[in-house]
C-alpha cells in the first residue's frame, strides 16, 4: 500500500477514534444534576449525586502512574490550565490516541512486516501517545517566555500605582485589568485566590508554583518577606523593577551574541555554495573546454 493510502486510512480513524473518545467521556448523569442543583439549589439535608467518571476516564487513570498524573497536572497549570484541555480529558485521550497508532502501525506491520515497518509501527504508537503531552508542554514553554517578556513592564506599572498612593493588592488589580497577557490573568487569578479567602502567602506562593520564570519567584519572595519584616512595597518593587530590567538587557544582548553564530551554517550551506558556483563556474567550464 502506498502512504497516500495510509494518510486516507489515519484520517478516517483519528476522527473516528476522536468521536467515540468524545462520547464516551460525557458524563450526562453529572451534567442533568449540576443543573438541576444550580436550579433548585441545596435544601438542608438534601443528598449530593455524586457520579462515577466514564469509564474510558476510570481505565485512563488506572492505567496512569499517580507520579506522572502530578508531571500532567504541572505542564497544564504551566500552561495556564486551557479549558479546551482539562486534566481529566488529557488523560482520556491519550490512550485514544495510542489505541489508533497501534491500530495503524499493525495495518502497516500486516502490509509488509519488515524491521522497518515494525519500527515504523511502534514510533506512530508512541508519537500518538506522547502528542498531547509535548502540545501541553510546548504551550506553557511558550506562555512562560510570555510572561518573562511581561514582567519588566508590569513591575513598572504597579511601581507607578504604589507611588501614586495605591495599596499593593490594589495595584495588582490595576496590572492585572489593565494588562492582556498571561502574567495580568496569573495576576487575577492571585488576587481572586485573595478574595476567596486563601491566605495571602499561599496565593503568592501558588503564584510562584505557576510559573517557571525565575523573575518572578524571586518578586514572589521579595514580597512575602516585605510582608513579614513590614518593608516599605514601593522599595521592593523598585529594585524589582530595575533587576528586571537589567536581566532583560542582559538576555537581549546575549542573542545578539549569538546571533552570528546561528547565522553561520546557513550561510555555510545556503550563501556560499551558490556564490562559489557564480565566481568559479566559468572558470570551471573553461579549464573542461580547453582540456576537452
Amino acid at each position: 500500500m502506498t502512504p497516500i493510502v495510509w494518510l486516507i486510512i489515519a484520517a478516517i480513524i483519528i476522527p473516528i477514534a476522536y468521536i467515540v473518545w468524545s462520547l464516551a467521556t460525557i458524563d450526562r448523569k453529572g451534567l442533568v444534576a449540576i443543573q438541576t442543583n444550580l436550579g433548585s439549589g441545596f435544601s438542608q439535608g438534601a443528598s449530593i449525586n455524586i457520579q462515577r467518571p466514564p469509564l474510558l476516564l476510570g481505565v485512563a487513570r488506572k492505567l496512569t502512574p499517580g507520579s506522572y498524573e502530578a508531571k500532567l497536572d504541572q505542564w497544564l497549570a504551566l500552561a495556564g490550565r486551557p479549558k479546551s484541555i482539562p486534566l481529566t480529558k488529557l488523560i482520556a485521550i491519550k490512550p485514544a490516541l495510542g489505541f489508533a497508532g497501534a491500530l495503524g502501525g499493525m495495518l502497516l506491520i500486516t502490509s509488509n512486516p519488515t524491521p522497518l515497518f515494525i519500527c515504523l509501527g511502534l514510533f506512530i504508537t508512541v508519537l500518538l501517545y506522547f502528542l498531547p503531552d509535548l502540545l501541553v508542554y510546548n504551550t506553557g514553554i511558550k506562555r512562560q517566555e510570555a510572561i518573562q517578556l511581561e514582567f519588566p513592564n508590569t513591575l513598572d506599572q504597579m511601581l507607578i500605582s504604589v507611588e501614586a498612593g495605591l495599596g499593593f493588592e490594589a495595584a495588582l488589580e490595576r496590572a492585572s485589568v489593565y494588562g492582556g497577557g498571561p502574567l495580568a490573568q496569573e495576576l487575577m487569578r492571585t488576587l481572586q485566590d485573595i478574595q476567596v479567602g486563601r491566605p495571602r502567602q499561599e496565593a503568592y506562593e501558588a503564584l510562584a508554583e505557576r510559573s517557571t520564570v525565575t523573575d518572578v519567584r524571586s518578586f514572589v519572595l521579595a514580597v512575602m518577606q516585605a510582608d513579614k519584616y513590614g518593608i516599605g512595597i514601593a522599595n521592593v518593587l523598585r529594585a524589582q523593577a530595575k533587576q528586571a530590567r537589567v536581566k532583560r538587557r542582559q538576555k537581549a544582548e546575549e542573542k545578539a551574541m549569538k546571533l552570528p553564530v546561528k547565522v553561520l551554517f546557513p550561510l555555510m550551506l545556503c550563501i556560499f555554495p551558490v556564490l562559489f558556483i557564480i565566481l568559479l563556474g566559468p572558470a570551471v567550464i573553461r579549464i573542461i573546454q580547453m582540456f576537452s
